[in-house]
């Protein structure tokens, strides 16, 4: 991926002053032409810093109740690290929030009811700080 970078660079001296009294009086070395700039362009892949993508995490959601054949039912979800909350995501992809609970648990992503506890089993990493309403109402593991 190449990146195009602008430099803007002034070729006019700095200029001195010298202080009269209470007046401060500029004195430039290049008297009657006006400063020049000029804006340079680099095309380069090496030069420029890369901004890390953020990773891609992948969630799978398990159903409450098990099917005909005793397993439970499985629905997955992809999302960008830290762009969503786990409520937007599961609401995206029309994955029921409150089945076990119905209606009677929705706090509205308040965190209050606790339906939305999650065990993560791998990429710790990857999570941001725990929430002034995480840390309000889960215990800390």
């Amino acid at each position: 991926m190449a990146a195009l970078n602008f430099t803007a660079i002034s070729l006019r001296p700095p200029e001195k002053s010298y202080v009269t009294g209470n007046h401060r009086n500029p004195i430039s070395f290049l008297p009657g032409r006006r400063p020049m700039k000029i804006a340079a362009a680099a095309n380069s892949v090496e030069s420029s810093p890369t901004v890390p993508e953020k990773p891609e995490i992948e969630l799978e959601f398990i159903g409450e109740k098990p099917g005909s054949d005793g397993s439970f039912p499985v629905e997955r979800a992809k999302a960008v690290s830290g762009e969503k909350l786990l409520r937007n995501i599961m609401l995206d992809n029309k994955i029921e929030l409150y089945a076990p609970y119905g209606k009677l648990m929705n706090c509205g992503g308040g965190g209050s009811c606790g339906t939305c506890i999650v065990e993560i089993i791998d990429g710790k990493d990857l999570l941001n700080e725990r929430t002034n309403t995480e840390l309000r109402y889960l215990k800390k593991a």
